[in-house]
């Protein structure tokens, strides 16, 4: 039995495709968590007497042993006007499942800090490990 080339090439394209179209498919079914863990988004700034409140959007990889740490400091101050706060969630409140989650921080100022509505703020929000190694670290700029 002989095979003309042209039932041969038509054969190869047809395997060529499957393999493609078998490819494609993994790849959408494949998870795409791996690619957008440990992210950072702040959403939102706000006052919150007496301190400030961040809406944030995070992500993070499975078994990550870390907490959420926000800061905040007041812009356009001068000597001993600085006002600054700080809020934490503890590594036993983060959902750690490759998916975004929303958390609420809240900021406590630092003694003899102070925040108004029309303040100009300078918020940063990172991942603090065991270790002391911070990443994924975002900042934004808002008025209160």
């Amino acid at each position: 039995m002989k095979i003309t080339s042209t039932r041969f090439g038509r054969r190869l394209a047809g395997t060529a495709a499957a393999t493609l179209l078998l490819g494609a498919g993994a790849l959408a079914a494949a998870p795409s968590a791996a690619a957008k863990a440990n992210l950072l988004t702040i959403n939102k700034v706000t006052l919150h007497q007496p301190g400030l409140q961040a809406k944030v959007t995070y992500s993070c990889d499975e078994g990550m042993n870390h907490q959420l740490v926000a800061n905040a400091t007041k812009l356009n101050t001068t000597g001993h006007e600085e006002s600054i706060a700080a809020g934490t969630i503890k590594k036993a409140q983060l959902v750690c499942d490759y998916a975004d989650h929303t958390a609420q921080l809240t900021l406590r100022p630092a003694v003899g800090s102070h925040f108004a509505k029309g303040d100009k703020v300078k918020l940063s929000v990172f991942y603090f490990d065991e270790d002391g190694f911070s990443y994924a670290n975002t900042e934004t700029v808002a008025v209160l």
